[in-house]
Parts: C-alpha cells; sequence; structure tokens
C-alpha cells in the first residue's frame, strides 16, 4: 500500500464549507475559488434558506457561507436556525447588501462574519479560516 500523498486536502484538516446563494453563477464561482485553497472543501450548495438547513442537517458544514437575499427563506432566517440547532460552527454571510441595517440583521441573526460580495478574495478565505478549531 502506498503512502498517502501528505499535500492533499484529504490528508491535512480542512474546513468543509457549504455554499448557500439563489444565483447558480455565484455558487460556481464560490466553489472554483475556494477550491484554490488548500484549507477548504466545498461539500454542498444550496439556492434558498429552506434548502441550506436541510444540507446542513445532511452533510454537518464546519462553516456555511450565505447569501442574505434568497427567495423561499432568507439567509437570515436560515442563518438564525443553523445557529441555534448547531448544524454549522460558523456562517459567514456574504451579501451584495451592505447597508448597516443589512449588516446589523446578519449579525442579529447569528452570524459570525459578514463580507460584501465583490470584497477582494481574502476576505472571504479569512473569514472562513478565522476561529480554526
Amino acid at each position: 500500500m502506498l503512502p498517502s500523498d501528505p499535500t492533499s486536502k484529504s490528508a491535512k484538516s480542512v474546513i468543509r464549507v457549504l455554499t448557500v446563494d439563489d444565483m447558480p453563477q455565484v455558487r460556481d464561482d464560490l466553489r472554483v475559488l475556494l477550491q484554490l485553497s488548500e484549507e477548504i472543501e466545498v461539500i454542498g450548495e444550496a439556492a434558498n434558506g429552506q434548502e441550506a438547513i436541510r444540507q446542513a442537517e445532511l452533510l454537518h458544514p464546519d462553516v456555511v457561507i450565505m447569501d442574505l437575499e434568497m427567495p423561499i427563506m432568507d439567509g437570515a432566517q436560515a442563518t438564525t436556525q443553523i445557529k441555534q440547532r448547531k448544524l454549522a460552527k460558523r456562517v459567514v454571510i456574504l451579501s451584495v447588501h451592505s447597508q448597516p441595517q443589512d449588516i446589523a440583521r446578519a449579525m442579529q441573526s447569528g452570524a459570525d462574519a459578514f463580507v460584501q460580495k465583490g470584497s477582494p478574495y481574502s476576505n472571504l478565505i479569512e473569514s472562513i479560516t478565522q476561529n480554526k478549531s
């Protein structure tokens, strides 16, 4: 039996991420960007808050990247449920809506971080890897 490659993601402790956004292109872009990090593995995706809760129950992600405004159930409502039910260690809100009331609503829902869409990639990575245990 050959030893496993110590540089592979599976050989390291990776952060398991669930991405949630109603726009398929955004989810695709996030997956591509996040796969560039050796610390992160995208394990699933959802198109609304209701799907996010179901996926979190099934996949047990470390971090959920959550859009704020989505149909069926918005990101703030889903974040509240995910955090109350301890379905993920962290929830990072990633949203184009960045008015003070939007950020306040996200943080009141229990989100651990808020990143504005269009921010540097490093801001998102930092918010995902912060407090890595």
